[in-house]
């Protein structure tokens, strides 16, 4: 099990856990080890996620950084966005999709590293976006103040919902019965079967991270020191606890036997893993911790020995409840509209190509070395350089 971590500083951070118990008594004291240090990029990470053999990280240079976890080196580098990635989510070991402020989601395999599938998600930038537990759904939002569904199946877009302003976070239950929207420091609660608002929460705070501990219990972290553990059903907090010395930027759970974990992030440097008590008004007990002394941005846990059994999206062969998910997904609210398909920018076959491929590689999308994409960074700023003087 290892902690990766992404910071202002360029910098990504690995930190394997040793879970330990104490001779004496029940009480559980965890162990953090610094395991690596990457500065792959050239700008603040923006975004991190994990599966079981990669850890990919997005950021304001506009690139995805792949890294083996496995053999521990870098992988390559995806370079399809032309602007910040904003958010990266893995669905088994077969495929990732990237969101970024250049409005695009992009589905990529994650065996071959190419361009599946390029879509023009919103109009404006790509803020966030949540995978179905069965794969065949997707949500994302962003700042056309739309929350839009995707068939993944199908690779296109199902429905346009106008939520009247811009979202940041969206996020599916585990079990995919509900999902939430998040503006600001607000909760809309949604049910997929009459995909209304059941309910909403209002933070104290600006939300800046929000974790399904259960299919009820929601914990929501923002610009604040303090944790919130929410019933999604009662509407109630059940618990608060102060986490951390600074606003806290990111959060990450997971089970393995016995135990269920939360894992936290803070502008104060701190990562710090939580065990969750099965009761969640009780507040949950700190396992370890470890001060990076970086501003920390993102957060993931890679689980080495946990199989995954999603390999990959449901074939488009497959009978699905999609079409039936969509109508209730697609149902008009007072003061809402409901758009069907939009338009989407076709996949470039041309930016396909893995490094060493041909010699175009580094200017396409796909798998290309660092090295590669320095020189090309390189090469575009003095073309800039030129188009500037000739103008003038």
């Amino acid at each position: 099990m290892e902690l990766v971590a992404g910071c202002y500083e360029q910098v990504l951070f690995g930190f394997a856990v040793h879970p330990e118990s104490e001779a004496c008594g029940d009480h559980e004291q965890w162990t953090l080890v610094a395991d690596f240090t990457h500065h792959a990029h050239t700008a603040s990470l923006s975004a991190v996620a994990v599966n079981s053999r990669f850890v990919v990280t997005g950021s304001k240079d506009e690139t995805i950084h792949i890294y083996d976890m496995k053999k521990k080196i870098e992988h390559g580098a995806l370079v399809h966005h032309s602007g910040t990635i904003t958010c990266l989510k893995f669905y088994g070991n077969r495929h990732l999709i990237s969101g970024a402020e250049d409005g695009l989601i992009c589905i990529w395999d994650a065996k071959k590293w190419e361009c599946l599938k390029s879509i023009k998600a919103h109009k404006g930038q790509v803020t966030f976006l949540s995978i179905h537990p069965s794969g065949k759904l997707a949500l994302s939002v962003g700042t056309d103040k739309t929350l839009r569904t995707w068939n993944l199946v199908e690779g296109r877009s199902a429905f346009i919902k106008n939520i009247k302003q811009n979202a940041h976070i969206v996020e599916w239950s585990p079990r995919g019965e509900q999902y939430v929207v998040i503006i600001r420091n607000k909760i809309d609660i949604y049910q997929l079967d009459t995909a209304s608002i059941s309910g909403t929460i209002t933070n104290e705070k600006r939300i800046s991270s929000v974790k399904f501990l259960s299919e009820s219990v929601l914990a929501v972290a923002g610009d604040e020191e303090v944790i919130r553990f929410f019933d999604c059903d009662s509407l109630v907090c059940l618990c608060e606890f102060k986490a951390h010395e600074n606003r806290v930027k990111d959060m990450f759970s997971f089970e393995i036997p016995g135990q269920h974990v939360i894992v936290t992030a803070s502008s104060d440097g701190f990562i710090k893993m939580w065990k969750l008590e099965q009761d969640k008004k009780v507040p949950p007990s700190l396992l370890c911790e470890v001060n990076t002394k970086a501003r920390l941005t993102c957060l993931g846990v890679w689980l080495d020995k946990v199989p995954d059994t999603k390999e990959s999206f449901p074939p488009a062969a497959e009978p699905s409840p999609v079409s039936k998910e969509q109508s209730k997904i697609g149902k008009k609210e007072p003061g809402d509209t409901v758009h069907k398909e939009e338009k989407q920018s076709k996949p470039n076959t041309k930016k396909r190509s893995l490094a060493g491929d041909s010699k175009k590689a580094a200017k396409e999308s796909g798998l290309v070395s660092t090295k590669k994409r320095k020189m090309v960074e390189m090469l575009e700023k003095k073309r800039k350089k030129k188009k500037i003087k000739i103008m003038q």
